[in-house]
């Protein structure tokens, strides 16, 4: 249906526009080789497969959440997803904060990011008694990157 140039150009397209890029890559294909009929059907095909999945999922779950022995797997698992997001973070700081390449090099400026983050993040804790949002950290950590930038550090 395409060849390497077709390809690039199908791909660019898709990039400069919103949503998941195998979505926009379906529907560009389905638009040009039968229109929109061909579009509609492409972007279905894509799309209708995952959804028809967590529609099952989500139907079977709601079934379980009164058995005792789905809550018991539960519950056992939430030690293990903390222990996998702890990690992860864990395992981002360092990759990010330290190099050991010939020796053990720190990333000063990430290494104070991080650390201006983290005073952020237990203050307002302890000032709202919540949580900062994970998008507010976000926002908070592009405006101290831009702000630390701009200062030249």
């Amino acid at each position: 249906w395409m060849d390497e140039e077709y390809l690039t150009y199908m791909i660019a397209v898709s990039e400069s526009t919103p949503g998941p890029i195998m979505v926009n890559m379906a529907t560009f294909v389905g638009s040009t080789q039968a229109g929109f009929f061909g579009a509609v059907v492409a972007t279905l095909g894509v799309v209708l497969p995952s959804f028809c999945v967590i529609l099952l999922v989500t139907a079977i779950l709601k079934n379980l959440t009164d058995n005792k022995y789905f809550k018991a797997i539960l519950q056992g698992l939430k030690p293990c997803i903390i222990g996998i997001i702890l990690a992860t973070g864990l395992h981002l700081i360092v990759t990010n904060c330290v190099a050991i390449k010939e020796g053990i090099d720190v990333d000063v400026k990430a290494f104070c990011i991080m650390l201006i983050l983290l005073g952020i993040m237990f203050v307002y804790r302890k000032i709202t008694k919540r949580t900062l949002s994970p998008i507010m950290l976000i926002v908070v950590s592009a405006i101290v990157g831009v702000a630390m930038g701009a200062v030249g550090f």
